[in-house]
């Protein structure tokens, strides 16, 4: 089971990136710019060793295992769920990249409409229980840690080119 839950995400992954690159294309034709190039590399350096970092970690390290997998999957699903809902909401918007329309107006309904950034905000906790579901709990930490270090990057970039978009 565990094993296929890994695949799973890895697999999901792989279908998001599929479906930003078409998002991208699309928006791209109709004119949008991309901004905070520079930092993209490090999200992909990151969730990239995020996955080998919880392999290793669950092969090669053995821990006491906790037992809340359930609790935790329940979360998961639900981060899930809320990923989902992000994406239909944006649309052909959703991107893994800073992808802007020029005079388009803010997304405000689904959960953006109480929620800034709520796909960062899923990701940083699924940064952080997915690893712990493994039994990776360094990965966790680190993870989780150099996620939050690379988002203070990422939305200062996304709010400042959302700023520059509607000017």
């Amino acid at each position: 089971m565990i094993k296929i839950l890994f695949l799973f995400i890895i697999l999901q992954r792989v279908i998001e990136l599929g479906i930003a690159k078409r998002n991208e294309k699309k928006l791209k034709k109709r004119g949008a710019v991309e901004y905070g190039q520079d930092h993209y590399k490090y999200f992909i350096i990151l969730h990239s060793m995020f996955f080998l970092s919880i392999f290793i970690e669950r092969y090669f390290v053995h821990y006491v295992e906790l037992g809340f997998f359930t609790t935790l999957f329940i979360i998961f699903i639900i981060l899930q769920l809320a990923r989902v809902w992000v994406i239909s909401t944006l649309g052909e918007r959703w991107n893994t990249k800073i992808i802007i329309l020029p005079n388009e107006r803010l997304v405000k309904k689904g959960l953006y409409k109480y929620i800034k950034h709520p796909n960062y905000i899923i990701v940083m906790i699924e940064l952080f229980i997915i690893p712990i579901m493994f039994h990776a709990y360094i990965t966790s930490v680190i993870f989780s840690f150099c996620n939050l270090m690379l988002l203070k990057v990422r939305i200062r970039e996304e709010n400042k080119a959302l700023l520059q978009s509607i000017d």
